[in-house]
């Protein structure tokens, strides 16, 4: 593979190229490839990473608990998970299946029409609150995923409703209305973990604003040099996640990358940056990536995101989570300027967290 200061390569000129096409990835595949366009191809160290043993000898499996429990239980389940893995799956959630089908099967119809019909639904800019593009950070990675990516902005202030593509668009408005009722749910049990009071973080609007990124992994003819997501953590308050049973979700745990495997049925919830920061590090909010998609059948992905409606309200540790033995781990800072250093950034790691880590939480 030549070097990037190879002279006859245009990245820019490449990137741009296959945007304008506005085929996706999927469109790629379609056209029968067999080698991936270059500028997917990701450095040696991301992909030597790709080559070590998932769930190594002694690592635990992220929790999967039934929300049907006593609530005491499941509340003590819940913390558990969110201070140890930052992840776990939830079954019993009271969404039928039918429901959880019909959401995954509007995403896959979409994004598996003709070309020429999803082109037209094609745009990065996110405006009227849709977009659907090729990685929303294509033209600033190093290099860019495997996959396609439809996000729908649903609170506080909801898209025009006749821009979400009408393939998935009952769908979208049914999965937001079941999601709604899920995080009240969720957070207050969350809430109640750290010993606040259930509504605690409705109050402060964290369950308003809302977010869908619908991600379509199609096959990769060589999956073993690129990522379908690379690793990050969410910025935001909680993530809930439908997947299909297509397996390519890893999470971070002691250094090794566990692999979180489909469960008909389940979850996936996982901690925030915010929220790490709200509960003064009492929650963890975890790396996480996807890997290229050596299945024929396509990994289909719903992300629904958590935030706090109000760009200007300060956000900081919880005072009812401050004391003598336990201080104020970040500063406080308002969730506008948050938000602008996330997307100021490329996807990695726990930088953003870092940023907002006290000093007298380092050790010298």
């Amino acid at each position: 593979m030549a070097a990037d200061g190879d002279v006859h390569y245009d990245r820019a000129k490449e990137v741009k190229e296959f945007d304008e096409l506005k085929i996706g990835v999927k469109g790629l595949v379609d056209s029968g490839i067999t080698t991936i366009p270059r500028f997917f191809l990701h450095p040696p160290e991301v992909i030597s990473d790709l080559k070590k043993p998932t769930n190594p000898t002694g690592s635990h499996s992220i929790p999967v608990i039934s929300l049907s429990g006593e609530r005491s239980s499941v509340v003590d389940q819940i913390r558990r998970a969110a201070a140890e893995f930052g992840f776990f799956q939830i079954i019993d959630h009271g969404i039928s299946a039918d429901v959880l089908d019909r959401a995954v099967a509007a995403m896959k119809t979409f994004n598996e029409q003709p070309i020429e019909v999803k082109a037209r639904h094609y745009r990065r800019d996110r405006e009227t609150g849709v977009a659907f593009a090729t990685n929303f950070d294509l033209y600033h990675s190093k290099a860019a995923s495997w996959r396609d990516t439809l996000q729908v902005r649903l609170g506080p202030t909801p898209a025009e409703f006749d821009k979400i593509p009408e393939e998935c668009r009952r769908e979208v408005m049914e999965w937001d209305r079941e999601m709604v009722k899920l995080g009240e749910t969720l957070m207050g049990m969350m809430c109640e973990g750290l010993g606040l009071d259930a509504g605690r973080l409705k109050e402060l609007t964290c369950l308003e604003g809302r977010v869908m990124a619908s991600h379509y992994y199609p096959y990769c003819p060589q999956p073993e040099l690129t990522m379908g997501l690379t690793s990050h953590t969410d910025p935001g308050m909680l993530t809930v996640v439908l997947q299909n049973q297509v397996s390519g979700l890893q999470v971070k745990q002691d250094g090794a990358w566990l692999d979180l495997k489909p469960e008909p049925g389940a979850l996936i919830i996982n901690v925030g940056d915010l929220f790490q920061i709200m509960s003064n590090d009492e929650y963890k909010s975890v790396e996480h990536r996807v890997v290229g998609n050596p299945y024929r059948e396509a990994r289909v992905s719903i992300a629904i995101f958590f935030n706090p409606s109000t760009r200007d309200s300060s956000f900081g540790p919880l005072p009812e989570l401050i004391s003598e033995e336990k201080p104020a781990e970040y500063k406080t800072f308002t969730y506008g300027e948050f938000m602008t250093r996330f997307f100021n950034k490329e996807l990695d790691g726990k930088s953003l967290i870092n940023f907002y880590k006290r000093s007298h939480s380092h050790s010298h």
